[in-house]
């Protein structure tokens, strides 16, 4: 999210480390803010790449990886679409704390830029919602989630238009797939949060593997 999405809010460009940013998150979901600001801004993000996702992705008992699932927004989408076999990570715990209940099969704090401590090919989906973004996780997670999806799953994503070329995510979509290691299905721009005349790139690939 750009710095005019935040108010009176640090501007999110301004974080350098994982744990500003954890820092961050931990006092803007103190009691319940960001689910608020969430739907006052009218961020539709989650919406439309689970949207897309579920053209492609016909079987509602795949296992889905939420990279970045904040307070379970993507979760939700998914689990009203018949998905349940969710799990979900994200950096800060007192926001994973704001989740509901029996959203999610597991959910642990992670930095997504490090190794994930998950085994190759673990997971049928990965999922990375609104995570793409000012001084978050950066474009070299793709690679990681190409490692830990099977063969012929698929990896949705957004990724915010003021960092698309500036951060590589340009880049290293490209890279991947002139690689071999994904194949692309939809690469459009999505609404996202246009009440803050923010949009970004919102991306559907599918996972090639020999």
């Amino acid at each position: 999210m750009a710095q005019q999405d935040i108010g009176n809010k640090v501007p999110l460009h301004t974080l350098k480390t994982s744990g500003e940013v954890r820092a961050f998150y931990d006092e803007w979901s103190s009691g319940g803010q960001y689910n608020k600001d969430m739907q006052d801004w009218n961020y539709t993000g989650p919406q439309e790449t689970v949207s897309i996702f579920s053209q492609y992705s016909l079987d509602p008992d795949i296992v889905v990886f939420d990279a970045g699932c904040g307070s379970g927004l993507v979760g939700k989408e998914l689990f009203r679409l018949g998905y349940h076999q969710i799990h979900g990570v994200d950096l800060s715990q007192r926001i994973l704390d704001t989740v509901p209940d029996g959203l999610y099969k597991t959910l642990n704090q992670m930095d997504l830029n490090v190794p994930i401590d998950v085994l190759n090919d673990a997971f049928d989906a990965v999922l990375c919602v609104g995570t793409f973004t000012f001084s978050h996780v950066k474009s070299d997670a793709l690679y990681e989630f190409t490692r830990i999806t099977k063969n012929g799953g698929l990896i949705a994503f957004t990724v915010n238009e003021g960092v698309f070329i500036s951060e590589g995510f340009e880049r290293t979509i490209k890279s991947l797939e002139e690689e071999g290691k994904w194949q692309r299905c939809v690469l459009c721009k999505s609404n996202y949060i246009k009440s803050k005349g923010v949009s970004a790139w919102l991306g559907l690939f599918r996972v090639v593997k020999s």
